[in-house]
């Protein structure tokens, strides 16, 4: 068995920076990257909202300099995935990758979340997924990241709920044109947010309506629409498909020892903290929110020194 004073899983925003304050603490941490190292700004282009970049950021550059950083501080990546974990002893927390079993006396979560997407299938003969080949070409999960990009354009949202009114409306800011695309013939977002987008004189609503395919040729540039009563197909010209349904929390793999949220997102307590007192969270996984590159971080760091904290005691 390989035993550390500290694990971390996940390598977003949080799991990289919990993991450069911890190696700077000489604990020399473990990062299980997972499967997609990095997390969900490697699928993203630009990133002109983290603190430092006056000219933007690539999100897979962003990534990999944290990932740099850690290493030189003597944190060791591993590219596997964390299949179930152990965490009945709070002394000897264990975790699994594949069959290799590993110790450590403190553990960070930081696994994320994944926006729901609206799982179409667009060309059924070749089996590629529209979803897949539009992300971060104009297909994307957040408007606080990406609206800015689509000045004076004409976007949609995805979604009926409040999350996805909110989205909406902020994209008044940039888009000439915002439609909400629900499946339903009445939203299911509060009544003021209702009144808000109802209101606005650049947000349409497109009642009874399913995205059934994106198409262009190498970024959005329309959508396809399939009634929900009659199955009339229709087709909108657009630059952007804003998803608003929803995130899922990866916590499947974490078994029955750490107490989570009815929506499946980390119970934390004083910030980073878990009914484990060994077990620590940062990022995603625990905040349904805001859902920011930056506020993961920033709990990324507080999870490295909450663990840092503990293990001193």
């Amino acid at each position: 068995m390989n035993q550390h004073e500290l694990i971390i899983i996940g390598s977003g925003p949080a799991g990289l920076t919990a993991a450069i304050y911890a190696a700077r603490a000489d604990l020399a941490p473990v990062v299980f990257e997972g499967s997609n190292p990095g997390g969900q700004l490697m699928g993203t282009s630009g990133v002109e909202n983290f603190p430092g970049f006056p000219d933007g950021i690539m999100g897979p550059k962003l990534m990999m300099n944290m990932r740099e950083q850690a290493q030189n501080f003597g944190a060791t990546t591993i590219t596997k995935m964390i299949r179930k974990v152990d965490f009945s002893d709070p002394k000897n927390l264990k975790v699994w990758a594949g069959e290799e079993e590993f110790a450590a006396k403190t553990v960070i979560i930081a696994t994320g979340a994944s926006a729901r997407w609206l799982d179409f299938m667009g060309d059924k003969d070749k089996k590629i997924s529209h979803e897949k080949k539009y992300w971060g070409k104009g297909y994307t999960a957040c408007a606080t990241c990406d609206g800015a990009f689509f000045r004076n354009k004409v976007v949609c949202v995805a979604g009926g709920g409040d999350s996805a009114c909110e989205e909406a409306h902020f994209l008044t800011k940039f888009a000439s044109k915002v439609y909400i695309i629900h499946r339903r013939d009445e939203l299911r977002a509060s009544k003021p947010m209702q009144k808000r987008v109802l209101e606005h004189e650049k947000i349409e609503i497109l009642w009874n309506q399913n995205i059934s395919a994106i198409y262009g040729e190498k970024i959005v540039e329309g959508i396809e629409l399939t009634h929900s009563i009659t199955g009339e197909v229709t087709k909108q010209d657009l630059s952007a498909v804003f998803v608003a349904i929803g995130h899922i929390p990866n916590t499947k793999f974490l078994g029955e020892d750490l107490e989570l949220l009815p929506n499946r997102f980390i119970k934390v307590t004083n910030h980073t903290k878990t009914n484990i007192e060994s077990v620590f969270v940062g990022g995603d996984v625990s905040d349904h929110h805001y859902q920011q590159a930056i506020t993961a971080a920033g709990s990324g760091c507080m999870a490295a020194m909450d663990a840092e904290s503990y293990l001193s005691q």
